[in-house]
């Protein structure tokens, strides 16, 4: 049977289960998401006041006496709106090429198109987090490069921040960029290797730091160079997906096939105070 518009399977491949496939090891940030269904257009939301709720003078929560009133406490929500974004790209393919090339165009094309969605889904979700208002954040003690490094005392700073607000950061995630590995494992060998010599050893024989006290650690291609953000994740941000990453293929008889890779979806920022951001760590840049 030939092939018809929108045919997802060409030539034994399942487009868009190699999509779905290609988008998994893809990038970072969605990964550390809630990912809340959604059909809607647009999503209401609300960031809870992350601030422990306290009495003023003179009404008191403890030490009452007796026949006196409780003390009469209100918390805060603020509302927000956000509209679901379209993520797309496409590109041709020519009839030539589809029948007579090896599978490897149209699936080096299909990762390619998957790739380009996920980066820009991924980077969004990042400007998100980084530029919301109510995120904590601090510079960190020292560049982590260099001999004044002090890479350990910067996330254990930003640990306890977000335990100040009462999310447990144990398992949290830390986000860097490639270079700011480098420098981690650096600070490793060269400040601390004397004294844990076997766990640096083998964060090298691994070739990424994994696990720093209870903080895992992630690289993105989409972080920037001087910033490292610890979020707690599945809880400080969601992503409210209406649309999966999904594809198609739609042909064009005599002249080729147009292969299409799409995405609908909005992040959310609903825990604040869930997310620290340390600054200004340099990262050999």
């Amino acid at each position: 049977m030939a092939d018809t518009v929108e045919m997802q399977d060409i030539r034994g491949l399942d487009v868009d289960k190699a999509v779905k496939g290609f988008a998994l090891a893809s990038y970072t940030f969605k990964d550390e998401c809630e990912v809340v269904n959604t059909k809607a257009d647009h999503v209401r939301w609300y960031q809870e006041t992350a601030a422990d709720l306290t009495a003023t003078a003179p009404a008191a929560i403890g030490n009452i006496s007796p026949l006196s009133t409780f003390a009469t406490l209100e918390h805060s929500w603020t509302r927000d709106t956000d509209y679901i974004q379209k993520y797309g790209v496409e590109s041709f393919i020519s009839m030539e090429d589809m029948e007579s090339a090896d599978i490897d165009v149209l699936a080096r094309t299909l990762l390619r198109l998957t790739r380009a969605v996920q980066k820009k889904v991924d980077t969004d979700i990042y400007n998100a987090i980084i530029g919301d208002a109510n995120i904590q954040g601090f510079s960190g003690s020292a560049m982590w490069s260099g001999s004044g490094g002090t890479v350990l005392y910067d996330i254990l700073d930003a640990k306890r921040r977000i335990y100040d607000y009462h999310y447990s950061p144990q398992g949290a995630t830390l986000i860097i960029e490639q270079r700011a590995e480098r420098d981690i494992v650096d600070w490793l060998v060269s400040h601390k290797g004397s004294n844990i010599p076997q766990f640096a050893s083998e964060q090298i024989q691994k070739g990424t730091v994994m696990n720093i006290a209870g903080i895992n650690i992630k690289t993105s291609p989409n972080a920037n160079v001087r910033l490292a953000v610890m979020m707690v994740p599945k809880r400080s941000v969601t992503w409210r997906q209406h649309t999966p990453i999904t594809s198609r293929v739609i042909q064009e008889p005599g002249i080729g096939s147009k292969i299409r890779v799409w995405e609908l979806g909005v992040t959310t920022v609903t825990d604040p105070k869930a997310v620290c951001v340390i600054s200004g760590i340099n990262a050999n840049s």
